[in-house]
């Protein structure tokens, strides 16, 4: 019997999480999202689906019930919860910006009490996990596990699991259809910067400024003159602002004395390990470890893209690079995301 399984991604973004789940084999059957921006790059590329532009803060249970024909106490249903994490992120410092995401997790909770699915899951930032209750999860996991789910929840590492980067993040699968508990499926080994990036895989040698109007997106924003000397002196294959930290004319002001600080700056990745966690900002030589490894300018959008795991054919649609990294940045690695759903379908196939 085949599988059956449906779900609603709550929090979509551009979809790396819906794009996954289709991968594996369930069926996406809306993204939601407060974000308006993210519409177009999401209905580009998860297909038979539905785009739902709403807060989830006034979104009610019976009018996505309606309008999705769902129903309660399905044990073929999936609510999916990957809600930004701007609050309880060790990267981000403006709690006060950040603070009406603070409370999303309690607000997916609600609809996962209203319908009682079959299979729940949660992705986040590992803060959500360190400050549990504080951050409504503890008493979350306490709810589920009162409702007879099985809980698995942990933090991840997703170059474990067929994505090329280190990027740790806390996951929550929960499920009330066996008694099974279960975890994404890892992959054989750990792929490198060298397995997906360089000319051989597709990526053409290109120099800081270079703008791909193609759905490519292999782009790049420019450098000063000085930036540009700076990233010549950075060692190939790994090396960092402390190759020109001894320079008077290169040399930061604000790290001068303060060699032991962010090292990553201005860093360059190396081709034989994972990439580093792929921020928003990865297009920028100066918000961490995303340099080329030899070329001397920051990482393209589709190279960031690459290194989150997405497929070369997907089109991000956005204003400005900046705005396209940032979909890019904040989404779940589309091959986590399908390791996932490969955890759900193999239980639920079983339980037949």
């Amino acid at each position: 019997m085949r599988n059956k399984i449906k779900a609603v991604d709550f929090f979509c973004g551009g979809g790396g999480m819906s794009y996954g789940m289709q991968l594996s084999g369930i069926q996406v059957l809306a993204g939601i999202d407060y974000e308006e921006n993210c519409r177009a790059t999401y209905e580009a590329n998860i297909k038979k689906t539905k785009f739902i532009n709403a807060d989830v803060f006034e979104l009610k249970e019976k009018e996505l019930e309606t309008s999705l024909n769902l129903k309660c106490n399905d044990d073929e249903l999936l609510l999916i919860g990957c809600s930004p994490c701007q609050f309880w992120s060790i990267i981000n410092t403006d709690k006060k910006k950040s603070q009406k995401s603070k409370n999303l997790l309690v607000e997916f909770e609600r609809f996962v009490k209203y319908f009682n699915p079959g299979y729940v899951v949660v992705e986040n930032v590992p803060g959500v996990l360190r400050k549990k209750e504080e951050s409504g999860l503890e008493s979350f996991i306490n709810w589920l596990e009162n409702s007879n789910y099985t809980v698995h929840f942990k933090v991840h590492n997703t170059s474990e699991y067929g994505v090329p980067q280190n990027r740790k993040r806390f996951t929550l699968i929960a499920n009330r259809v066996t008694n099974n508990e279960l975890e994404p499926l890892k992959s054989k080994r750990r792929l490198t910067v060298r397995d997906v990036l360089g000319e051989e895989n597709g990526f053409t040698e290109i120099e800081a400024g270079h703008k791909d109007v193609s759905d490519f997106k292999h782009s790049v924003p420019n450098v000063s003159e000085l930036t540009l000397k700076r990233l010549k002196r950075v060692k190939k294959d790994g090396g960092n602002r402390l190759n020109f930290a001894n320079d008077p004319e290169l040399q930061l002001k604000c790290f001068e004395g303060r060699d032991n600080s962010f090292k990553d700056t201005f860093g360059r990745l190396w081709w034989d390990r994972p990439a580093p966690t792929i921020t928003t900002k990865f297009f920028s030589v100066s918000n961490g470890r995303f340099v080329h490894p030899e070329e001397h300018r920051a990482l393209s959008i589709r190279e960031g893209a690459t290194l989150q795991s997405f497929p070369k054919t997907y089109k991000f649609i956005g204003t400005s690079m900046g705005s396209l990294a940032r979909l890019i940045g904040n989404a779940v690695p589309p091959e986590y995301a399908k390791r996932v759903g490969q955890a759900i379908i193999k239980n639920h196939m079983n339980a037949i």
